[in-house]
């Protein structure tokens, strides 16, 4: 049975790396990020959030939260034994925005040392985020490569803002017992997969959701 994440928290004592998203649908570039996370990061899990609905994406062509959440349990099902965990924890305590989410995550797990993971696409869109600033001093992130996105996430306006607490890479395994602000790049090979391709590619084949 798929681990779960209580709504009502727990006294659990790790690190863990927390992915969110729509994973509309979820694929093997998600998989790798978590992976790599866990081993660069030194992390004990990655928890995939599973989106009730992005507020940065469209509702059109959304699936189903059971439906994602179901997807992403089947694509990481044997993936680092237990340590990848699906949840829609987000759904059930009644968040959508990560400030509110990582604010309500510490709060139920007081003792479980966070970090926020992320593609360089988000790093270079974090300054559209609800309350941005808030996340920085809330919990360390860590971001990795995507093709496209790198030299704007690195040069942009929140990295050149956030510049004085980036730690090498070569420090990434103490990131999670930094006090934010903190962030590290992790540089790794990059897989050009996304989500919005394979919809594509599923419309164009005629895959049809039920």
């Amino acid at each position: 049975m798929a681990p779960v994440i209580p709504a009502h928290g727990d006294g659990r004592r790790m690190r863990v790396g927390l992915l969110g998203g729509s994973f509309n649908p979820v694929h093997e570039g998600h998989v790798q990020l978590a992976c790599r996370a866990l081993r660069q990061l030194g992390l004990d899990q990655v928890w995939f959030l599973v989106s009730p609905g992005n507020p940065l994406k469209p509702v059109a062509g959304m699936a189903p939260l059971a439906q994602r959440l179901a997807g992403v349990r089947a694509r990481i099902n044997g993936v680092a034994g237990r340590r990848l965990v699906a949840t829609d924890i987000e759904s059930r305590i009644g968040t959508r925005y990560t400030v509110d989410t990582l604010a309500r995550l510490k709060r139920l797990f007081p003792h479980v040392r966070f970090v926020w993971l992320m593609g360089a696409d988000g790093l270079a869109q974090m300054n559209r985020w609800r309350r941005w600033r808030d996340i920085v001093h809330m919990t360390p992130f860590a971001v990795l490569p995507r093709p496209g996105y790198n030299p704007a996430a690195l040069h942009g306006q929140i990295a050149r803002r956030l510049a004085r607490w980036r730690l090498p890479a070569r420090r990434a395994g103490t990131l999670a017992t930094c006090m934010p602000p903190a962030w590290v790049f992790l540089p790794a090979p990059q897989n050009a997969i996304s989500a919005t391709e394979i919809r594509a590619s599923q419309a164009a084949h005629g895959h049809r959701r039920e």
